[in-house]
């Protein structure tokens, strides 16, 4: 048969299946659709991008001082332990060129305690708190009965924190041997 067809000229009749015909208001409102989705995406994208990129901007504000922080940390403990080691007598009866050697390094040490607090790094609480792994180090363990189990009762080496981070944790003397802590909702239900 097809070179019958071929022969008279006549080209096979291909059936074609039926198209639709396609609404041309509902094809651009279907496009329109799309598009807007599309918009309010990528709107959402930069937002957020915008977002993100700003607490990365306040977050390397305050954290970008942290190893420096440490540092001075580390001369501030040394202006301390040298105010320490100074006998009472020296600073009672110490002659001029003493006394005064004593009130600089007094004089250094403050002023670096409040350069380091003008820049958000502040001592952490541990003497009588309960003791916190994230904020605080064990150096050891003192067995006092009168205090509950747990709790930080000397501190060898002061910890600081700058914003929510903890630049040193505080090393410390936890008591062992007291009463345990009671969460906070049974201490509240006993006294009901």
């Amino acid at each position: 048969m097809s070179d019958e067809n071929a022969a008279s000229g006549e080209t096979p009749e291909v059936e074609t299946p039926e198209t639709p015909e396609v609404d041309p208001i509902e094809a651009l409102r279907a496009e329109n659709a799309e598009l807007r989705d599309r918009v309010l995406r990528t709107h959402a994208e930069m937002e957020n991008l915008r977002k993100r990129t700003e607490r990365d901007v306040n977050d390397t504000r305050l954290y970008a001082i942290s190893g420096f922080a440490r540092d001075m940390l580390s001369a501030t403990d040394a202006l301390s332990r040298a105010l320490v080691m100074l006998p009472p007598e020296a600073r009672e009866s110490g002659d001029a060129t003493t006394k005064s050697l004593i009130e600089g390094i007094e004089l250094a040490e403050r002023e670096m305690q409040r350069l380091l607090a003008k820049h958000g790094v502040k001592p952490i609480e541990a003497e009588g708190q309960k003791f916190d792994p994230h904020k605080h180090q064990a150096m050891f363990e003192v067995p006092d009965p009168s205090k509950p189990e747990g709790t930080v009762v000397q501190v060898v080496q002061a910890g600081f924190a700058i914003g929510d981070r903890v630049l040193r944790p505080a090393m410390v003397g936890v008591a062992k041997g007291g009463p345990s802590h009671a969460p906070a909702d049974e201490a509240v239900d006993k006294s009901a």
